[in-house]
């Protein structure tokens, strides 16, 4: 008999100290921490999606291809920590502070950095988005889009909508800036036929397009 039961892989914890952890590549979505140290932890390709994570220290942690969507920080410190590639989404900032953090291709969306404190960063190292930007999206993308969302899995993972059902654009202009629009249209259609886990970020969507590239079926 299948076991179908959700596996909960939300973190649940306070004034706990979990440093030089590895937590790549998880789901930590819906993680309630308070006052927690995860100094020197590594959090890249991991989803902290509807996350609250307030006054814990992140000193040193790196957070490669990360997504901090609609995510709480209020109070944390990321003292030193690496941001690449890292997506915030709505999250809250308030009393954060970015101390010696560095930053590459980060990307702000609707996300008020005002709040926080110590975020130094050059021009061409971080985008900011009031809102999520307008793309113009052909109609074969978007019937590709909604062809790929026909898998369960893609689905599941919230990368390619947003809450109100509507294309999510961000990740289209991601996606759009490692691959040419043909390419993606057909790679999204290979992705709704083999996609058969679970997966919480785009980074496995560019590395899965990426793989079809390079074995030659794209």
């Amino acid at each position: 008999m299948t076991n179908n039961k959700k596996i909960d892989t939300a973190l649940k914890y306070n004034k706990t100290s979990k440093m030089n952890k590895n937590f790549m590549y998880q789901d930590l979505k819906r993680s309630n921490c308070y006052n927690c140290d995860f100094s020197k932890s590594n959090f890249n390709f991991t989803s902290l999606r509807g996350a609250h994570f307030k006054s814990c220290n992140f000193y040193g942690c790196t957070f490669k291809s990360a997504e901090f969507v609609g995510s709480n920080l209020k109070g944390s410190r990321f003292t030193k920590a690496k941001f690449e590639d890292t997506l915030f989404e709505g999250a809250k900032l308030e009393s954060v502070d970015f101390t010696g953090s560095t930053f590459k291709n980060v990307i702000f969306v609707n996300t008020d950095l005002s709040k926080a404190s110590n975020l130094n960063y050059k021009e061409d190292e971080v985008r900011i988005y009031d809102e999520m930007p307008e793309i113009e999206i052909s109609d074969n993308l978007k019937n590709a889009i909604g062809k790929a969302m026909e898998n369960n899995y893609v689905k599941k993972s919230r990368t390619l909508d947003t809450k109100d059902g509507g294309i999510n654009t961000i990740s289209i202009m991601i996606l759009l800036e490692e691959f040419r629009e043909k390419r993606l249209i057909e790679g999204l259609g290979i992705l709704s036929e083999k996609v058969d886990k679970d997966f919480c970020t785009l980074s496995y969507i560019i590395k899965s397009l990426q793989s079809y590239k390079d074995k030659g079926i794209l």
